[in-house]
């Protein structure tokens, strides 16, 4: 079997949990501290408020924000369903975009068009890996007074201009086990605002300043020791992580190149792609999954619906290149652990299916 995913773990993350056991706190505490700084540093923001998952981060900074009931949140609608859910956990309403069809992002003229005078932020995705088109979207964002909170739950270590910070007002990141490095669960808040910081810590932390002093409601999305620990063994292989997966893509770009049915992925000019997925464009897509199974080679749709057609949303939106890529989007298995003939045999299990 060729998985779609595999993390890879070895001695320095066993060592990096036996030192956090050590240091004799199981949640928050120095290596936390020590995995929120490195992070920071590596991110080039100010803060890094480490938390339980990317959907914690997401939920806590909207909170952190004061994004509240009746308000609108402008989100793709071609992504995870945690972004949108982001909007509701605050009682506000998710507005789904469309996205530009050749780099599977939120499309910012779509965007504007959305503005109301509800609206208070946009959370666009770094989706399969790509950043957003971050300038474009800042212009928007503006223009208009609202906040951009980038989902970059599957694009640690990607760039805009050759910068990891988009100058948004925060940013989060997700360390699920699937995701271009984990701590087995967790997500990160980064952010270049010390007001925005220090909310987020209290959000994080069941509101809680000092003991028993309490600023808001708060959640308990603090993230443990362990897999902080984790976390920093993780961040020093990331760059070479980082290099596996944009080779292992090359590769399947050539090999598939002369494939007429098949679309491979578009790497926006400015930005710096770091493939947490490898996802095509395929025709007789379902099929090909099918066939992909049959030869034990991980194939999945990543998504295979618009979210505003969800039944959990069920509202009207005009997003038509997100339904037609929904109905073709394909992700092969590009992750670091790859050997080379098993790229090869990637490819040519997708040449067989087309004949």
């Amino acid at each position: 079997m060729i998985p779609i995913a595999k993390p890879m773990v070895g001695e320095e993350e066993l060592a990096q949990i036996k030192r956090a056991i050590e240091s004799g706190y199981l949640t928050g505490g120095p290596v936390v501290k020590e995995f929120e700084e490195k992070l920071a540093k590596y991110c080039n923001y100010e803060h890094a408020i480490a938390v339980s998952s990317g959907t914690a981060a997401l939920h806590a900074v909207v909170k952190a924000m004061g994004i509240k009931e009746n308000d609108e949140v402008i989100v793709p609608d071609f992504t995870f369903i945690a972004t949108a859910n982001a909007a509701r956990y605050a009682g506000a309403k998710p507005v789904f975009a469309d996205i530009n069809a050749d780099y599977f992002t939120i499309d910012a003229e779509n965007v504007e068009k959305l503005v109301t005078p509800k609206t208070k932020a946009i959370i666009p995705v770094s989706l399969y890996g790509q950043a957003y088109e971050v300038d474009a979207l800042r212009e928007v964002a503006r223009k208009h007074g609202l906040k951009i909170i980038s989902d970059n739950a599957q694009s640690i270590g990607a760039k805009w201009k050759n910068n990891h910070n988009y100058g948004d007002d925060a940013m989060i990141l997700s360390f699920y086990p699937t995701k271009n490095m984990t701590t087995g669960e967790g997500g990160a808040i980064l952010t270049d605002s010390d007001e925005l910081a220090e909310q987020c810590m209290l959000w994080r932390n069941i509101g809680q300043k000092r003991p028993y002093e309490y600023m808001c409601a708060g959640f308990n999305y603090r993230m443990p020791s362990i897999n902080a620990g984790m976390g920093i063994a993780q961040l020093e292989k990331t760059p070479s992580f980082t290099e596996a997966r944009r080779k292992n893509a090359k590769m399947l770009n050539d090999l598939l190149a002369n494939v007429p049915q098949v679309q491979t992925p578009k790497e926006n000019p400015d930005a710096f792609h770091v493939y947490n997925q490898y996802t095509i464009k395929a025709e007789n897509r379902d099929k090909l999954k099918e066939f992909l199974t049959a030869k034990q080679i991980g194939a999945n749709v990543y998504y295979p619906h618009p979210l505003h057609s969800l039944s959990t949303f069920n509202v009207m939106a005009d997003c038509p290149n997100t339904e037609k890529t929904a109905l073709s989007v394909l992700s092969l298995p590009v992750h670091p652990a790859l050997k080379e003939e098993e790229i090869r045999q990637v490819a040519e299990a997708v040449k067989a299916f087309y004949g």
